[in-house]
């Protein structure tokens, strides 16, 4: 079974990494899912029933945009595109603070909760919800389990120092114990998106998750900084 469609454009040299307008974990409210080629059966299910895509990693023409369509089982999450013009209404993670579930009982939504009440770390970064919990409070649908994880986007556009990310993973952990939940949170630096629990544990080296593909990087803000001299 196919997991992306083929790209509707031709793959040249020199794609973008996408419209800056729209970001990785952004949701987006589309008006149409257009099938690019032959797509998993749930897909059509899946759309009806929340007309949301969330914007994925992935060089794209002009006038399109990388997305997913997230199915209900954990297996059925499938990549494809979506034009611009069919683009209805964006919701980026930190909007997504300000909402709250219906279903408040389960322990993603109970340690999101205790994190937005917590004001001790995290207030001075823009910051929010990712994954099944970010994805069931923009849409409405429900998506989140009571196993389910709470992914976060920390939004780190300056340098963050190894004793910093560690007081925030502690921070984080404690709140994860106390909920009975995982609660994994990505970095969103110059390089791509970078695990904090990754970064926090001082290796030479971490994964960046770009548009182009994963990449090992030693400084994810070493572009910043670059640029910043020129």
């Amino acid at each position: 079974m196919r997991v992306c469609a083929a790209a509707p454009f031709a793959p040249v040299d020199g794609l973008a990494a996408g419209d800056p307008r729209w970001q990785a974990h952004d949701i987006l409210r589309v008006r149409r899912l257009e099938a690019f080629d032959e797509e998993p059966a749930w897909v059509r299910d899946a759309f009806a029933r929340a007309p949301f895509v969330v914007v994925r990693r992935a060089q794209a023409a002009a006038g399109f945009v990388a997305v997913g369509v997230r199915g209900t089982a954990r297996n059925e999450r499938y990549g494809t595109w979506t034009r611009i013009e069919d683009i209805d209404a964006v919701f980026r993670p930190e909007a997504l603070l300000s909402l709250r579930s219906d279903r408040p009982v389960l322990p993603a939504f109970v340690a999101l909760d205790a994190l937005r009440r917590d004001t001790s770390c995290l207030a001075s970064f823009t910051w929010g919800p990712t994954g099944s919990t970010g994805f069931e409070l923009a849409t409405g649908t429900p998506a989140v389990t009571s196993t389910s994880d709470l992914d976060l986007l920390i939004r780190m556009p300056n340098r963050l120092t190894h004793d910093d990310a560690s007081r925030i993973q502690a921070w984080l952990d404690a709140h994860a114990a106390q909920a009975g939940v995982r609660i994994d949170a990505q970095l969103e630096t110059p390089a791509g998106g970078v695990a904090l629990a990754e970064y926090a544990s001082r290796k030479s080296r971490v994964m960046a998750r770009q548009a182009s593909g994963p990449q090992l990087v030693a400084d994810p803000w070493a572009r910043a900084s670059a640029q910043a001299c020129l």
